[in-house]
């Protein structure tokens, strides 16, 4: 890539909330580059970005786009100068269909390919067969084929809502494209296709910032990455400069811990407490058995939209199975038991860490102690069953500390924390109930390399301790590096079960495509190419 003048340059920047979110920031982006933003939660990653796209004002400092003073005081204001943000807090209408989604903006216009087209309206009708017809080719760059732009897009998963949040900003005019977190509920094929797309904007000369936590993908994709500590940018080098030790340093500010050794797994007494038998659920997935072992972590690998996250909620009970059964040791196997609902699940001593933090699983305006002791009330009320605010404080308190959650008091909401502590504060809940049986639906999603290497050591301290964890992960090398034995869903069913010492990329991924070569349970086709 040929340096000339950048087509975004920032230079001592601040913005200050309460305290202080970007000091003094300096940053260039040059067109046709991918220039990758790094750091940990609460760095300022994106309050620069929204900065950037006209969501916020900063306090001070310059910028300027294509040579000329860039300060948008609106989202709106950006686009029209060819600055797009895609968040990863989606941004979708769940009742409006999938067409309506990509072309919201331009309900009365739908672009073609050379000119606009007026989109047929009488009043406020829209032809929503125009609107359906012009979202094909969108729906394809993206992987998503399959997608009828008809159907509401609370009907879709969450790895499709977040392509479709990429597809819908495609047909503009980009001049730079914020990217933030966008492979975070993406598996690797879906990976590949955003990809694709990220080097055709490169060749046509678009700046793309790339707001990501994983180091294999800023190898592959940019050209430079910055790394932004407390607000400021304390690092720019090309991607090939940097490695994952000097990445954690830097955005540590101090020697990074390594993670607890221990003892070799092959010695922890393994015995299995629950088993899944023939579990279905019309229209989902069908015939999924396996079992969960104390002192173990099973990893479910498989494409999104295969059923790892409806299997793991039907054994919580969010959803009910429509036939199938789960035993538990306790009872020796002989009951048969159907979780109709969370508390039967909780109450055989199974619970679960949503996906979707914001959504299913915290009270977002709740203080972080509240969310911690959430369905723990007779833990902590007095004999006449009023809640103790001391005796909530010292049930939550212990998790605080052993997760390093950061607040800036406990009467501070929830929806205020970072993404990491949000998610830290959502298993400190699970962990203070002591259940023997938990399940992680995408534990790591979205938050930076020291919250994640933070709750892989929960996870293995608590399968150290006797416990049975079992891990939905989209994240293929996170899967090889935590669990002790896999199995790989591929269109509603098991595909296969790997041990950990055969385990490998390769065969995760091709257990992943094995049943889209047929019509499988859910009626849809996918071709593995």
């Amino acid at each position: 890539m040929e340096k000339t003048n950048p087509l975004l340059s920032i230079r001592g920047l601040n913005k200050q909330f309460t305290v202080a979110v970007l000091q003094d920031l300096d940053l260039q982006c040059y067109a046709g580059e991918v220039h990758a933003l790094m750091g940990s939660n609460g760095a300022g990653k994106s309050t620069l970005c929204n900065i950037i796209s006209g969501v916020l004002t900063a306090n001070s400092g310059d910028m300027e786009f294509d040579g000329r003073p860039h300060a948008p005081e609106s989202l709106l204001e950006a686009e029209a100068a060819g600055i797009y943000m895609v968040m990863q807090e989606l941004n979708l209408f769940p009742t409006l269909s999938v067409a309506e989604n990509l072309f919201f903006k331009q309900l009365g216009v739908v672009r073609g390919e050379n000119t606009p087209q007026k989109t047929p309206m009488s009043g406020l009708l829209v032809d929503h067969g125009a609107l359906r017809e012009q979202s094909y080719e969108l729906l394809a760059r993206v992987g998503l084929n399959n997608i009828d732009p008809a159907m509401p897009v609370s009907e879709l998963g969450l790895g499709q809502q977040q392509l479709l949040e990429i597809a819908r900003v495609l047909h503009y005019p980009l001049r730079l494209l914020i990217l933030d977190e966008p492979t975070a509920a993406l598996t690797d094929p879906q990976i590949e296709l955003l990809f694709e797309q990220i080097n055709m904007l490169r060749e046509r000369g678009c700046s793309v910032v790339y707001i990501s936590h994983r180091m294999d993908e800023i190898r592959r994709v940019a050209d430079r990455v910055s790394v932004l500590r407390d607000g400021r940018c304390v690092a720019t080098q090309p991607v090939t400069d940097i490695d994952v030790d000097s990445l954690i340093h830097l955005m540590a500010g101090e020697g990074a811990a390594t993670e607890r050794s221990l003892a070799d797994s092959a010695k922890r007494n393994r015995h299995t407490v629950m088993r899944v038998e023939h579990l279905a659920r019309e229209g989902v997935f069908r015939d999924v058995s396996f079992e969960i072992r104390a002192g173990e972590i099973l990893g479910i690998g498989g494409l999104i939209g295969s059923g790892r996250t409806e299997v793991m909620r039907c054994l919580f009970g969010a959803d009910k199975a429509d036939s199938g059964c789960l035993r538990f040791a306790r009872d020796n196997f002989d009951q048969r038991h159907i979780h109709d609902c969370p508390q039967n699940a909780i109450a055989n001593g199974v619970g679960l860490v949503v996906e979707d933090r914001k959504a299913q699983g915290l009270l977002l305006r709740a203080p972080v102690a509240d969310n911690i002791v959430l369905g723990q009330e007779r833990r902590i009320s007095s004999a006449l069953c009023v809640l103790s605010s001391a005796r909530e404080a010292e049930l939550a308190e212990p998790y605080v500390t052993l997760l390093n959650i950061k607040y800036d008091s406990q009467q501070q909401a929830v929806g205020q924390l970072s993404g990491g502590n949000q998610q830290k504060v959502l298993i400190a809940r699970w962990l203070s109930m002591e259940l023997p049986i938990l399940l992680f639906d995408e534990p790591t999603r979205g938050v930076d390399a020291r919250t994640k290497q933070a709750i892989h050591r929960v996870l293995r301290d608590l399968v150290a301790a006797g416990n049975a964890v079992v891990m939905v992960s989209s994240e293929t090398q996170e899967l090889l590096t935590l669990s002790d034995r896999l199995i790989v869903m591929s269109n509603g069913r098991i595909a296969a079960e790997i041990s950990a010492e055969e385990a490998t990329q390769e065969r995760i991924l091709r257990a992943s495509f094995r049943y889209y070569n047929d019509v499988g349970t859910s009626g849809a086709r996918i071709d593995a190419t």
